[in-house]
């Protein structure tokens, strides 16, 4: 257990951003995975309306650092071939 005040404040405050970093990264799980029921019951034009919505929710939780840059592109790109697939 920390003993100093700033040691206490920052396990206080790390609790609180964790627990709003791992809400945000539920968010975007959840866009991707609409969209991935959308894919696999072969409805196109709707998994491409959704896509650009879970294109927006992934580049937001890479820039609030949910998940690194790379990553993100990588999923978006990968559900946009699964999406020009169809």
């Amino acid at each position: 257990m920390a003993n100093h005040q700033s040691a206490l404040k920052r396990i206080r405050r790390d609790t609180k951003r964790r627990r709003i970093n791992l809400n945000r990264l539920n968010r975007v799980r959840t866009f991707i995975k609409k969209l991935q029921a959308h894919i696999s019951k072969g409805d196109k034009a709707a998994a491409q309306t959704e896509f650009k919505t879970v294109q927006a929710e992934v580049m937001r939780g890479a820039s609030k650092g949910v998940m690194h840059k790379n990553t993100a592109s990588r999923r978006i790109a990968r559900l946009n071939a699964q999406i020009k697939a169809m």
